[in-house]
């Protein structure tokens, strides 16, 4: 049948990052709405990047116009993870994706491929959708507005199902496969191909049933469990895991040398200005809490020039 699958269970990536985000006192860990918002981010960005499969990042962002102004989450080709949240606001109990990030309707989805390797002055990818479905009406659930993202971006039925809580994030992605290859390589419109979005039968039958799965299930049942008890009728071809050092772990791709471009950028007036205020420059990591600061003497070499030394001898190569 014309349909592929992914699952995921993050248990070890998912609480380090928590950790990492909450800090070593715990102060600032997330409302359980966000966390759990959060989370599914996470899962969704893992089950993308299976699907892509080239060398570079997947960044999926929420922009808001709620208490939540920002979400980010990160993933590489070889799944490692970061991610982190901007709440700016009162978060109240099961509080709504709505809520949260689309409070007047102005919320946005942003999905960024940037290519490993990628030249200078170069754009990476980015396809942007509203958080709210052709009619105008609010989405209620990250899933649904991937899943109308893949729709309108990629015109690729896609059904995603997806949870989190402080131990787990997961989630389960069913996609469409088009039958006509040589019609996708040739430009075809999809309506004009004989699998038309929405209209596959196969496809319909296994997004019903992977929609029949609840959060609860999707969180604490083992995969094996969730297969079989979806697809138990389904001739399903499965594939090895990817676990361990092959599967989703949480990393950093934050340094001390980004940071210093990154001061450099601000410039050498607002550098000193900062320098006369507090005596060094201090810079934390929002994905992974860790502090580089700079002192007097190396936040000012960020914007000497070394003189270049003529050689003792021979000629300049």
């Amino acid at each position: 049948m014309p349909v592929r699958g992914a699952l995921v269970r993050l248990t070890d990536a998912w609480t380090e990052l928590l950790r990492r985000q909450a800090g070593a006192d715990g102060q600032r860990a997330y409302p359980a709405p966000v966390r759990d918002l959060l989370g599914q981010m996470t899962a969704a960005a893992v089950l993308m990047q299976s699907a892509i499969r080239f060398e570079g990042s997947l960044v999926l962002q929420l922009h808001g116009d709620g208490p939540v102004k920002l979400a980010v989450v990160e993933v590489t080709h070889d799944f490692t993870l970061r991610g982190t949240a901007s709440v700016q606001g009162d978060i109240a109990p099961a509080m709504p994706l709505s809520a949260m990030v689309n409070e007047h309707n102005k919320g946005r989805c942003a999905i960024t491929l940037d290519p490993k390797g990628r030249a200078p002055g170069v754009q990476p990818y980015q396809g942007v959708v509203p958080l709210f479905g052709d009619r105008g009406e609010k989405l209620e659930r990250i899933s649904e507005v991937l899943a109308h993202y893949m729709l309108q971006s990629e015109q690729l039925d896609t059904v995603l199902v997806l949870a989190a809580n402080g131990e787990m994030a997961a989630g389960l992605m069913l996609q469409r496969l088009p039958l006509e290859g040589e019609g996708n390589l040739q430009g075809q419109p999809a309506h004009a191909r004989e699998d038309d979005i929405g209209l596959n039968e196969h496809f319909n039958r296994l997004s019903h049933l992977a929609r029949s799965l609840t959060d609860a299930e999707l969180l604490s049942l083992d995969a094996d469990t969730v297969l079989r008890r979806l697809f138990w009728q389904e001739p399903l071809q499965r594939f090895e895991p990817q676990v361990g050092e092959r599967g989703p772990r949480f990393a950093c791709t934050c340094s001390r040398e980004r940071v210093a471009r990154m001061i450099q950028g601000l410039g050498a007036e607002d550098v000193q200005a900062l320098l006369a205020e507090r005596g060094d420059v201090e810079v934390s990591c929002e994905f992974c809490g860790v502090q580089y600061r700079f002192d007097r003497v190396d936040a000012t070499a960020l914007f000497s020039t070394p003189a270049v030394q003529p050689p003792s001898s021979g000629t300049l190569q």
